[in-house]
């Protein structure tokens, strides 16, 4: 299979700009620790989320640039869509939408990171035959690490299962549950509900998680 390419030979790759990723999230009440380690609402990118431009021509293998099931290799600098049966083939997209993440649908739980697709009109394509509109990617590695997966200590969403620690004033980040981290665990997140009354009696901390149970209840670890 050949790899999707752009005009002429050259592959169609995607500048990749790695944003530094604070995971430091906001408290919500001033009497409780209240940390987010969500997919945030604001244009920025956040954990587990890089931002990346188009192509100057949209790849040819079908309608959607990476689209749901197509793959994507790995780079320092840039990333090119392949074959994901190829050996390039480094994760798989699980879920594509347009538009902003913090306009869209949330990705899946156990999505590693996602990439955020800039807009290219079709007047910035030197053809005029295509544009990719403003989107975002939900990446699943093809191998592990997975830092999406509960107690993995990354991705864009906090799920039942990771765990966090206290970065101060309020704010809390997410590390790995097995002590393998720069920091160690603090707080699990072992329930998740509507509201922070439906939490055990033994929470600690309560973490936003967003979706339809939005609070997660943590315990000390």
């Amino acid at each position: 299979m050949r790899e999707r390419s752009g005009v002429g030979v050259a592959c169609a790759l995607l500048v990749l700009f790695v944003a530094l990723l604070t995971g430091c999230q906001s408290p919500s009440g001033a009497a409780e620790e209240d940390g987010r380690l969500g997919e945030s609402g604001s244009s920025s990118v956040g954990p587990g989320e890089q931002r990346v431009t188009p192509p100057t021509r949209p790849a040819g293998y079908g309608v959607m640039f990476l689209g749901v099931d197509e793959c994507s290799s790995f780079g320092t600098t840039s990333f090119t869509e392949v074959p994901c049966t190829g050996e390039r083939a480094a994760a798989r997209v699980v879920a594509r939408h347009d538009g902003t993440v913090g306009d869209g649908p949330q990705c899946p739980g156990t999505t590693d990171f996602v990439l955020h697709i800039s807009e290219q009109s079709r007047t910035s394509d030197e053809d005029g035959d295509g544009a990719i509109p403003q989107g975002y990617a939900c990446m699943r590695n093809l191998a592990p690490p997975h830092p999406g997966d509960p107690g993995g200590g990354g991705g864009p969403r906090t799920i039942v299962g990771d765990c966090v620690y206290s970065s101060g004033d309020g704010q809390v980040r997410e590390t790995p549950c097995d002590g393998e981290g720069k920091r160690k665990p603090q707080y699990k997140v072992s329930k998740a509900v509507t509201k922070r009354a439906a939490c055990p009696l033994s929470t600690a901390l309560y973490v936003q998680l967003g979706g339809e149970k939005p609070v997660g209840c943590a315990r000390p670890v």
